[in-house]
Order: C-alpha cells, then structure tokens, then sequence
C-alpha cells in the first residue's frame, strides 16, 4: 500500500496534470533530434538520448496514474519537468539564436548542458523505484540512467573550439587592421570559415546579422559593454564580408523576397492568434480551476478539508459566514488558509506555456491583449526573478511533501510509516536545504521515536534519516536535543538489521564531529563498547564507520580510556594484519589516538606484532597510513629503548625512514626527522654507555 497523496483529496500535486505535462515536453525534446543545429551536436544528440531512457518510466506512470504516487516520486518528477524544459529551452536557443555568438560561448553552452544533466541525476536520486509499480526493463533503463547523469562529464566538441578560434582571429585581424586593402584578412579565406558553419548566401547573413543585433539588446542589461562590443565587432565583419562576397544584385533580390506580408495577411494572423488563445483559455485543466469561480485559480489555498480554492473566492465564501468546505461540505474545523505553492507554481508553469501571461490582468483586458503583453520581450533581470521564483516554488514542494510525511509518521499505520520514512530518508539524501526544511517540519522526535520500532526497515529507515538530516550542522544539535543518542546506541548495539546497526554508527560519527557530543556520546556506556561490538562484527563499510566513530571520540580525551577497556585496542591491530577488512588507515589513526593516554599505551606495548606492522606500512602504506605509523612508533620509542633497538636492528626501518624524511608529506617528514633522530641517539647510547 502506498501513501496516497491525491490532487482531489488534499489539493497537494495534480498528479495526472504533472505526467501529462511531462510526456508532451517529453516528445517535443525528443522530437528535436531530427533537426539538431550545427552547434553542440554531440552534446544535444547525448542528451535527448538519455532523456529517452525516461519514455518507459513516463508510461508506465501514466498507465497507474489513478494509484497516487510517494510524494517524493512526484518532486522527482517536478524536478525531471523543470530539467526537460531546461533542455528543451537550451536546444531552442543553439537553434534559433546567433549561430555566431553561440559558437564564442561555447565552454558555457556546454557546461549548461552538463549541469542540466547533473540535476537530472539529482533528481532521480529521490526517486523511490521500491515504491513504485514499474517493468522490470523500466526499472533497469531508470537505473542505467542516473548512474550515466552521476558520471557525466563537460563535453566541449574540439571542433567548435577550433571554428571558435578561427572567427577569433578574422575579429583579431579587422581590429589590428593588418590587411588595409580589405580592411582585414583575406575574403576568400573569410567566406570559407563562414560557410563551414551554414552561412552560404546572403539571406543567411541578413538572417545571422538580425539574430546578433537581437542578441546585442538582450545582452545590453546584463552581459555589459564588452560583450555588447564583442557583438557589434562581429555584426560588423559580417556586413563587411557580405558586401565583399555577393554582388548587389544578390543583394537586391534578397530584401524584394523579404518584404513584409500584406495586411490582410496580418489581419488573419491576428485572428488566428485570437482563435488560439482564446481555445487555450477554455482547455484550463480541471484542476487548475477553482471550484467556486471556475476561473484558472492565480493564488491557489488549502483548506482544513484540504480542498484548494483560489485565495479571493474562498475569503468571500468564509467572510459571508460560511464554516464549511463548498465542495464537500465537511465542516471546517479552522478558517486558516494555506498556500498551495506546489499548484501555484504547476499553474503558473501552464500559463507560461500557452502564453497565459504570470501577472494579474485587469478583467476588462481582453484576451488579445493579454497574449500581446504575454508575447513582448521580457526585461533583462526578469530571469533573475523568474529563478528565485523558481527555486522558491521549489522549496515550498518540499516543505509541503515535508509536512505531509510528517503527518503520515505521527498517526499512520505502520506500513505507512515505513514508506513515509523511507521517503524522508531519500529527501533528506541530497541538499541542504532539504535536510533544513525536514527538520523544521518537525520530523527528528516522530524518527527517533520509530528507532524502537519491532518493524526492521521502519527502524532502518528512520535511523538513516536521521544519519542523512545529521549531515546538515544544526540538525546535529536538534538531533542531540531530541534525546536520541540512547536510541541510536540501542540500534547500534541490537538494531534488526545489519545495515541499520551501521547507519546507526555512522549517525554516531557524525553527531561527533561537534565537541560537546563527544562528551555525551561518550558518557553512555553502551556506546562505545558498541561500537567496537561493530568493529568485530560489521561489513567493511560498517567497521570504518565504527572506527571513525570511534576516532571522533577519542579526540576528547577522557573518552581514551573507555575506548582501550573495551577492548578496541587488540581488535585494531588484529584488523591491521586483515588485508581484506580495507580499513587499515582508519585503524591506524585510532591507535595513534589512543596513545595518547597511558592505559592505550601500555596497551599497545603489549602486542608483539605491531612493530614489525608498521615498518611494512612505512613502505607500503598510503600517505596518510605512513604519517600515522611513524606517530605511532615514535611514541613507543619515546616510551623506552625496547621499540628503538627492534627498529635499529630492522633492515627495512632506517632505508624507509630517510626515504620518508626525503619524499614524505610535510607532516611525515618532520615525524620521520624526529625519529630518525632519536634512533641515532639511542645507537650512540648503546654503543657509548653511561658509567
């Protein structure tokens, strides 16, 4: 059983309005590899490929659109919306604009194509495929897909490079006006370059000339004067090489065929306009009308019956004295309204796309009007707007999907809080603004609640929520406020599954990374023996958060202690000669930590094995293993001469440390010095006796 979550029940997502939208911009961007423009070619044929792997995943969603969807499912699929049209708007814009101006920003074209396909990844990485009703092939196709958007990388074709280079050096030649003949380089070779990139005859140089200049205004409230006069230059040598390449009668002809239509043409292209808009008016989804007004809803509210309405109609239906919902008629038990930001934003994407103007209109305009004002060029910081409006409307779906998890942890079922957690536990996986908003939401008390759960992936869901909201520095505290270190200390001691015992370690790490918490973890004294419990028992991943954790710890000093008595010490350098446990570096930094305290160094005396360890790891260990080999064997000289005269009497010890003190890292050097040092001083000693 999912959660439901249904546009007609509680006014969140219409969710068959978003699958429509989706597949319909969905063929249109894929339709678009037909007439790929000369530029970005490899960049734009990659990616409406991989936006294909998605066509299985959008029909097998359409075809149980009637079963609601996870709400997670649905902010994927409202990011994957926002990404296509992103793409959709990019391809337009290498087609339809300034070929010329396209090709100087060329690392920037496709460095946008490359983020875009990076968001898709993150996108799918909220996405709940064990939630979902889906083939098998759609399964394995979503899943090829977001492991190729996680591996992605800037693609620059070098051939545009090169055509880049080559209009750089026609501009350079005009502006050193080395050629004063012609003004600059030869014309032959001009018309060469310029026709290797489509501009064959004069129409398409008019053409290019009108795209620049278009380009110039748009550019002229944001890109600056530089860039302004990058254009002009280059409008400039476009003129000049059409009017040393065609004749003038080319010339000619070419403005005759490009006079503008009759007006009678204009007058059935207005009324055809007309015609357009207005069916665009009557086609208003169901869902994007209020159900009072019937009119498209331009600030849609929930109410407590969780029915949305537009906020004028409702606020007279409550101010005439009404307490019920009009569509129901469930009483209403507050009058408070809600913003339905997630419609909002869906409705105002539609008007968008029918050329439905965003701002309130006057209710005498009339629809022609609107679709003039609609169609005029948008301001220069009007994008600006438009994306902070974007990335709200975004955080607002994520409070509202927040909220309603929320809700599904503090009274559902137990099936239901096992999905809601899963859920949060994917939303909280990336940004942090997520893991903010989740918290704020009041999700941390109902989570840790639920890590005492009898029910397995309930309380592993919940503990890797937690791991995932801990992430973000402020959560840290609430989390510790919350009271749920005994929680996570039990899961990490007896938690049902293996994989929640060693997200439970890995919460523990991370809530340690602040000072205070070392000291409160480490005063539970089922803590630590616990970790070291993991240590013994958990897979590779689950002994280095466990030695991690461990390491945290032991910063605070009085946590040593606690440490060596349950018996972390013996378990380490028995981990050390493990080849296949992978976790040689974070051993060694615990036992260098641990050294510090004199039960840890006594300890650590005692084993016959770790000297003859960590000379092989001078050799053969990692930088960072190297480093805390020589720490460690540095304190035990120090300690006595017992460690000195095994290290001198070594063959490989000396050889790796001046081979260290020479090419080591600045912190292995200076420790390979001092040891080196005080193994001369210890020779000179034995061979020189104090009487």
């Amino acid at each position: 059983m999912n959660i439901m979550i249904s546009s007609s029940s509680s006014g969140i997502l219409p969710i068959g309005s978003l699958l429509e939208s989706l597949i319909q911009l969905f063929n249109e961007v894929s339709s678009m590899d037909n007439k790929i423009p000369l530029l970005q070619v490899r960049n734009i044929s990659t990616i409406i490929r991989r936006i294909k792997l998605l066509s299985s995943l959008f029909d097998d969603l359409q075809e149980t659109n009637t079963i609601s969807l996870p709400p997670s499912s649905i902010l994927c699929l409202t990011e994957l919306l926002s990404v296509i049209k992103g793409v959709k708007i990019l391809i337009q814009g290498c087609k339809n604009g300034s070929f010329l101006w396209n090709l100087m920003q060329t690392e920037i074209i496709s460095n946008q194509f490359y983020v875009l396909v990076k968001e898709m990844g993150r996108a799918l990485d909220i996405l709940p495929l064990s939630l979902l009703n889906l083939t098998a092939d759609t399964r394995e196709q979503v899943e090829l897909l977001h492991k190729q958007a996680k591996r992605v990388e800037l693609l620059i074709d070098p051939q545009e490079l090169q055509k880049r280079d080559e209009l750089l050096k026609i501009m350079a030649y005009k502006n050193e006006k080395i050629s004063k003949s012609k003004g600059f380089i030869d014309v032959g070779r001009v018309k060469e370059v310029f026709s290797s990139i489509g501009l064959r005859n004069s129409a398409d140089y008019d053409e290019e000339i009108s795209k620049l200049e278009a380009e110039a205004i748009k550019q002229a409230g944001t890109g600056g004067l530089i860039v302004v006069s990058n254009i002009n230059n280059i409008i400039s040598i476009l003129k000049h090489s059409k009017s040393m390449i065609f004749s003038p009668e080319e010339n000619r002809k070419i403005k005759e065929d490009s006079r503008p239509q009759s007006t009678a043409s204009a007058d059935i292209r207005n009324i055809e306009v007309s015609s357009i808009s207005q069916s665009m008016i009557m086609s208003v989804p169901d869902e994007f009308r209020c159900p009072i007004s019937l009119d498209l809803m331009k600030d849609p509210v929930i109410v407590a019956s969780g029915h949305s309405y537009d906020r004028n109609s409702i606020a007279q239906w409550i101010n005439a004295g009404h307490h019920t919902c009009p569509k129901s008629g469930q009483r209403l038990i507050h009058m408070a309204l809600i913003p339905n930001y997630a419609l909002k934003s869906l409705v105002q994407q539609w008007r968008e796309d029918n050329n439905i103007p965003l701002v309130d209109e006057c209710s005498s305009s009339s629809t022609t009007e609107q679709l003039q004002r609609s169609n005029s060029k948008k301001k220069p910081y009007d994008k600006a707007i438009d994306h902070i409006s974007a990335t709200k409307a975004a955080s607002d779906a994520v409070k509202m999907t927040a909220e309603f998890l929320v809700g599904k942890l503090a009274m559902g079922s137990p099936e239901i809080q096992r999905q809601a957690a899963y859920e949060l536990r994917l939303l909280a996986k990336t940004g942090m603004d997520n893991r903010r908003i989740i918290a704020e939401a009041g999700a941390l008390p109902f989570l840790v609640t639920l890590l005492s759960s009898k029910d397995p992936r309930i309380q592993e869901n919940s503990v890797t929520a937690l791991l995932n909201l801990s992430i973000f520095d402020n959560n840290k505290i609430l989390i510790m406020a919350a009271g749920a270190i005994d929680s996570i200390v039990n899961v990490l001691e007896t938690g049902k599954t293996m994989e929640a015992r060693e997200n439970a370690a890995a919460a523990i790490f991370s809530l340690s990374i602040i000072n205070d918490s070392k000291a409160t973890i480490g005063s539970r004294p089922r803590a630590i023996p616990a970790l070291v419990g993991l240590l013994r028992e958990g897979t590779t991943a689950g002994k280095r958060d466990a030695a991690s954790a461990l390491f945290n710890l032991a910063v605070y000093n009085a946590n040593k202690e606690s440490v060596v008595l349950a018996g972390a010490i013996p378990l380490l350098i028995q981990l050390l000669m493990d080849d296949k446990a992978g976790i040689t570096d974070d051993a060694l930094a615990v036992l260098s930590l641990l050294l510090g305290c004199s039960e840890g160094l006594e300890e650590i005396r005692k084993s016959r094995v770790l000297v003859p360890l960590l000379i092989d790891l001078l050799r053969f260990g990692s930088a960072k293993g190297k480093e805390n080999s020589i720490t460690l064997l540095l304190g035990l000289c120090k300690d006595g001469d017992e460690v000195a005269r095994r290290l001198l009497i070594n063959p490989r010890s000396i050889p790796s440390l001046q081979s260290l003190s020479a090419d080591g890292s600045l912190k292995a050097r200076r420790k390979a010095d001092a040891l080196l040092k005080l193994l001369n001083r210890c020779c000179s000693q034995s061979h020189n006796p104090v009487r």
